[in-house]
């Protein structure tokens, strides 16, 4: 659900709520009632939290009673697994997609970050040959040397601009010259995916497909942490395992021929 469409549920369940009535309890169970939805059901106490900081800037509350409720865990029988893109895929979506739908693809999988670091990037964290970063979940700050195909696109993408952009430009933009959101990048590379028949491939899962690539240049689980910033290796295990187990399979099919 959008912004927008989050809101109304809320004007329409409390909008003439009196807001000094509003106490933690009723945060939990109107997230409660919509736990069937979790990732919905976890946006109202969020959403709560802002609107809640309002009404303390008006004077009309004193603390906030939505900041701190928990969020619900995704049962296990409604996770989905992120696929990796295969070769295939990548190689279709390089080929076919738009120029600032190819860029977001380089910058996710040469990054190897989350995408909501990806629309953070400004024109001042590249120096020609690398990225810089500091990632929003973990704080860390980092330097990313770039790819092959994410230094291209990102050059392109500068000389597109006609002249030297400002350091404090973000790198993606829309055609207006405006920064594009996260919920914006979503929506663009999802209509994009489903253009090219690839929606199966998410765009958290260009984060699994650069830990692969790491792993199957021979990277160990530290290498690829300084990449991808993992404070725990169990993400780089999975991933990079089951590069490195299709990798020696591939050499012992070499072998036993």
């Amino acid at each position: 659900m959008t912004g927008p469409v989050r809101f109304n549920y809320l004007r329409e369940k409390i909008g003439t709520r009196d807001v000094r009535a509003l106490v933690r309890a009723d945060v939990i169970a109107a997230q409660r009632a919509n736990a069937h939805r979790t990732r919905f059901a976890n946006y109202i106490p969020q959403m709560l939290v802002v609107l809640c900081e309002h009404a303390i800037d008006l004077g009309w509350l004193s603390t906030n009673p939505a900041k701190g409720v928990k969020a619900l865990k995704t049962p296990d029988d409604r996770k989905q697994e992120h696929q990796p893109w295969p070769d295939s895929a990548v190689e279709h979506f390089r080929t076919k997609a738009s120029d600032l739908c190819r860029l977001i693809f380089e910058i996710g999988v040469g990054s190897v970050q989350r995408p909501g670091d990806w629309v953070g990037f400004r024109w001042g964290d590249y120096d020609g040959d690398s990225l810089r970063l500091r990632q929003n979940k973990t704080n860390k700050a980092l330097v990313l040397p770039c790819t092959a195909e994410l230094k291209a696109a990102l050059d392109q993408a500068r000389a597109s601009l006609g002249a030297l952009p400002h350091p404090d430009r973000p790198i993606l933009i829309k055609r207006d010259g405006n920064p594009i959101s996260y919920r914006y990048m979503a929506d663009l590379m999802l209509k994009e995916r489903k253009k090219l028949g690839l929606e199966a491939y998410d765009l958290h899962a260009l984060r699994y497909r650069g830990i692969k690539e790491l792993a199957w240049a021979g990277c160990d689980d530290d290498e690829i942490a300084a990449y991808s910033g993992h404070a725990t290796k169990a993400m780089i295990m999975k991933y990079a395992g089951e590069a490195r187990q299709e990798m020696r399979a591939r050499q012992a099919r070499e072998k036993r021929q």
